[in-house]
């Protein structure tokens, strides 16, 4: 028997957060407080052209030199992140999410972020296809 594998738009954010490239690290906090995300798609001119997590903030801030309020986004952000379109399998996605050791996965679609999957939609997923359905044995 074998079993539907659904597609990861049906378990990503869509529409997520972004930042621009020039916008600085105090800002990028703000916004992940704000919004209690912890990802970030970063922009330019509209395009994706990196991803600052907070991880990546930690470590960037790490360095004596660094000021939160002067440095950029695009001084911290991871510059090729992963990306999968709507319809890549959620299978695909976690297998390569957990054998690369990514925090998240960027959805794009015409070269537009619409949506962002993390390791928290990757929990949601796996609660809603491990619990028993009602009608099904």
């Amino acid at each position: 028997m074998s079993r539907h594998i659904p597609p990861i738009s049906k378990y990503m954010t869509p529409a997520p957060h972004t930042i621009g490239r020039d916008q600085s690290l105090t800002s990028a906090h703000h916004m992940m407080r704000e919004h209690r995300i912890r990802h970030l798609p970063v922009l330019s001119g509209g395009r994706v052209v990196g991803l600052l997590s907070e991880r990546d903030l930690a470590l960037i801030e790490t360095l004596h030199s660094v000021d939160p309020d002067l440095t950029i986004a695009e001084e911290a952000m991871t510059q090729a992140p992963y990306t999968v379109t709507p319809d890549t399998p959620l299978d695909e996605v976690v297998a390569t999410m957990a054998g690369q050791r990514y925090g998240s996965a960027l959805v794009m679609e015409h070269e537009r972020i619409v949506g962002v999957f993390t390791t928290t939609d990757a929990l949601e997923a796996l609660v809603e296809l491990l619990r028993p359905h009602p009608g099904r044995a």
